[in-house]
């Protein structure tokens, strides 16, 4: 049996990513942060999966959960907030919880996850950015800082790990038509829509197909792989 954990696995790219690996003959562990009521969607569509409540930014709580885990193959680090507006108008508390969550998770699921990743030999590490961490977004400051420093810390980790057998890639998805993306009007919808040359927003099975493979890819680490409709070339 393989073991995956996801983080951020009750909604959008890490529901899709957790029914994925699951499919594929994983035993899936998928976290969440506080929506019970997506967790418990999430639970009723997808009951081989075991869902957990832990915040990804407290670090005891991420050590418990991969300590009580078997083993574990593959870590993909999903978890992920945004935050939208001004820099003048970005209090220091929301920019730390920002990249708390968005760094600071995929730190602390890393740090914990290796010892269980040796003890089977090696395995892989997924961790999710975003297509703002490579070019920056306006108006998104602190989350950008935060997806940048996740594709820079999936680099320096895979040189580190590589000599262990572990592998560390990096997926920067578009616009993804997820809960993230509800708050766009109609209107700022359409205009997304014509700036990414694929005319359309993408699917988070599109991008969890996109782990998958780096999940099993045995000889490609250190990557930053774009999936964005053409939005960014």
């Amino acid at each position: 049996m393989k073991y995956a954990l996801v983080t951020g696995g009750t909604r959008g790219i890490g529901l899709e990513t957790a029914r994925a690996l699951s499919r594929r003959g994983y035993a899936v562990t998928a976290l969440y942060s506080h929506d019970e009521a997506a967790a418990e969607r999430a639970k009723a569509e997808l009951p081989e999966v075991a869902f957990v409540r832990a915040d990804v930014a407290d670090e005891e709580a991420v050590r418990s959960v991969l300590g009580k885990m078997p083993a574990l193959d593959v870590l993909v680090n999903n978890a992920g907030v945004a935050l939208f507006g001004q820099i003048q108008d970005t209090s220091a508390a929301a920019w730390q919880r920002v990249c708390e969550i968005n760094a600071g998770g995929v730190f602390y699921a890393c740090k914990h996850a290796v010892k269980k990743l040796l003890a089977r030999g090696g395995g892989a590490i997924v961790n999710v950015s975003s297509v703002w961490g490579e070019t920056g977004g306006s108006c998104e400051s602190a989350y950008s800082a935060s997806k940048g420093a996740v594709i820079a810390f999936t680099k320096a980790l895979a040189k580190e790990l590589a000599p262990s057998n572990i592998t560390v890639n990096c997926v920067s998805p578009g616009v993804i038509d997820t809960e993230m993306n509800a708050r766009l009007s109609a209107e700022e919808r359409r205009a997304l829509e014509e700036e990414i040359p694929l005319g359309r927003f993408g699917r988070a099975e599109e991008v969890a197909q996109l782990i998958c493979f780096l999940c099993e890819q045995s000889y490609m680490t250190g990557q930053d792989l774009a999936i964005n409709g053409g939005l960014y070339i």
